[in-house]
């Protein structure tokens, strides 16, 4: 995952999504042997030579100006997501990867989250992993805690564990959507071989994750509504946000709340009855997964 291929490959993939109607290109008489614009046309949109944008296509030419990559979010009419994506693919590429530092959740961030008996909510870190989550977030979705701590990764559970197609009654929007999210994650940390590994891996594992991680589709999680069913207490439709942690870096706290009154609202109340009993929730225990010996996983995911 380069720099250079990267770059080249979204610029690929904007100019085919955009039709000349969209672009404000009147359209030819005679069909168009190319699928979107031409690189012609998007060079002049954008104020720029065409063989200058080919090289950026080629990966000739990988650092684009700030006004460059502004006239390029411009033509291809990118949303905020997009071309955030598009400015961190044009920053200078930087050489060989390297291991950061394991990423940790403050003391008082865990008893917030412990404190929060009446709402799921979890922390994700860089690469979507599972850094922390409350009693109720791990009976909604899964006990991160019962998984090897390399494991603990929200799209990998969303992917290969068979029971989040269940939870989900709209598994692939929320798929689709969480493949955005590692996109956009992969353009801010081209270097992480750690995220180059779990892609290697759902790309093997998911035919589905193949299709949408080759669309270079992009996807910032804010806020939204998550429809669920849970086996044990029935559906229960949830709205979130997503709350960036400014003192803590690619952190970001996920609370998800029902409305007061509501069948959800009741269910989810449930659901924390049983949470708080002994012993796991029915529906929600991942499986088990057999032990790799060849090496010793560290405290929290990295």
């Amino acid at each position: 995952m380069t720099g250079q291929s990267d770059l080249g490959r979204f610029l690929r993939r904007c100019r085919s999504d955009l039709t000349p109607e969209a672009a404000g290109i009147a359209a030819e008489a005679q069909g168009r042997r190319v699928r979107g614009l031409r690189r012609e046309e998007v060079a002049m949109l954008a104020g720029v030579s065409v063989d200058y944008y080919t090289r950026l296509e080629q990966g000739r030419h990988t650092s684009p100006s700030a006004a460059v990559v502004d006239a390029l979010a411009r033509v291809f009419r990118l949303d905020d997501a997009a071309r955030t994506h598009l400015a961190d693919l044009a920053r200078p590429a930087r050489r060989g990867s390297r291991q950061t530092p394991a990423q940790r959740v403050r003391p008082a961030m865990h008893q917030l989250l412990a404190s929060m008996t009446e709402h799921p909510a979890l922390i994700l870190g860089r690469r979507t992993d599972v850094l922390a989550s409350n009693a109720l977030a791990r009976a909604l979705l899964t006990d991160w805690t019962l998984l090897p701590p390399r494991h603990r990764n929200y799209i990998r559970w969303i992917f290969l564990d068979p029971g989040a197609r269940d939870a989900f009654l709209d598994w692939s929007t929320v798929a689709a959507d969480v493949v955005g999210t590692l996109r956009l994650d992969a353009g801010r940390h081209p270097d992480d071989p750690r995220l180059s590994e779990l892609v290697g891996e759902l790309t093997v594992g998911s035919p589905e994750f193949r299709t949408w991680w080759n669309g270079r589709h992009v996807h910032e999680r804010t806020h939204g509504t998550k429809r669920m069913n849970h086996p044990a207490v029935g559906p229960i439709t949830l709205r979130y946000e997503a709350l960036a942690l400014p003192g803590d870096p690619d952190q970001t706290l996920f609370v998800y709340t029902t409305d007061p009154g509501s069948p959800s609202h009741d269910n989810l109340r449930l659901l924390g009855s049983l949470a708080a009993r002994t012993g796991p929730v029915p529906g929600r225990t991942p499986p088990r997964e057999a032990p790799d010996a060849s090496r010793t996983e560290p405290a929290s995911p990295a």
